[in-house]
């Protein structure tokens, strides 16, 4: 296994040095391991897309403006 340095804010650190009962390092990779499942499943899913990255900005943009306009109406 490889070793990961991580920066992290001083008051995090405090918070975390309230709970010694924590193992920290195990609460990284769990939560290291859920965001790369999410990301493969991503990949998987846009795997098959035919949508360029341009596209998918333009159809964001358009989706972003519609929920605007819907709550700002």
């Amino acid at each position: 296994m490889v070793s990961l340095t991580l920066s992290i804010p001083k008051e995090m650190r405090e918070d975390m040095e309230m709970h010694p009962e924590i193992n920290w390092s195990e609460i990284a990779r769990q939560a290291i391991h859920e965001k790369l499942a999410l990301l493969k499943q991503m990949d998987r899913i846009l795997s098959g897309s035919m949508l360029t990255e341009r596209d998918a900005l333009e159809l964001g943009s358009k989706v972003n403006k519609a929920v605007a306009k819907k709550y700002v109406s």
